[in-house]
């Protein structure tokens, strides 16, 4: 009798792990279903289950929110500006340094047209990027004419590195590094300088001038 009832508890057991194992196995082919649907090879949704404190750089937009006090009327009116940033591009900051260098102190159409014709994938994320920007002064800031931009303000700053391995030959390895950027851009109103980067150039009487000048503070050895 003993012996029949421990066959019949074994039996009991076995039907119900495989009950159990059934269930479970309906539930991970729904789940993949559903996954499938979405988009399963989703790098965005895989990194955010692991990495969700890690969302970069948050105080280059709060310069949005700076209160300046009131002006004199004799003062020069104060231009208005928009701060904007995109943060963890997949893009290396050493190539994004390129473009983000190539649009300081355009204007904003004609930085969207040069655009175009760079070849390079930054330079998508970099207009949309400006894009963003010139929407958010007309819609937030009250600027009046969104063509009426300049780019004050084009950085770029290192962001996340990912490294993983490479298969190498005999059996060796090698370390990739995917590395990530963060681009920072401010929009000014007004014309953009004629010489942002160079400083204006000196007229012949200020040239001559500064040479009577540095004439003028040679030192002359063993003098009085």
């Amino acid at each position: 009798m003993n012996n029949l009832l421990k066959h019949f508890r074994k039996v009991h057991t076995t039907t119900s792990s495989l009950f159990e194992n059934s269930c479970k196995f309906n539930n991970l082919q729904y789940r993949i279903a559903q996954a499938g649907q979405a988009g399963f090879h989703n790098s965005a949704s895989l990194t955010a289950k692991w990495n969700k404190q890690n969302l970069g750089p948050t105080k280059w937009p709060l310069y949005n929110k700076v209160v300046h006090p009131p002006q004199k009327p004799d003062e020069e009116p104060r231009k208005g500006y928009v701060c904007h940033m995109r943060t963890n591009i997949k893009y290396s900051p050493d190539k994004m340094w390129y473009i983000a260098a190539f649009v300081r102190g355009m204007s904003v159409d004609e930085a969207l047209k040069q655009l175009k014709f760079v070849l390079k994938k930054g330079a998508t994320a970099v207009k949309e990027v400006i894009m963003e920007a010139q929407e958010m002064a007309v819609r937030d800031h009250n600027v009046e004419y969104k063509s009426n931009l300049w780019i004050a303000e084009s950085f770029v700053g290192k962001g996340r590195v990912f490294k993983g391995v490479r298969r190498h030959a005999r059996g060796r390895t090698g370390e990739v590094r995917y590395k990530h950027c963060h681009y920072f851009v401010r929009l000014e109103e007004g014309e953009p300088p004629k010489n942002y980067y160079l400083p204006v150039p000196l007229t012949p009487a200020q040239q001559l001038n500064k040479w009577l000048e540095q004439m003028r503070m040679r030192k002359v050895v063993n003098s009085l």
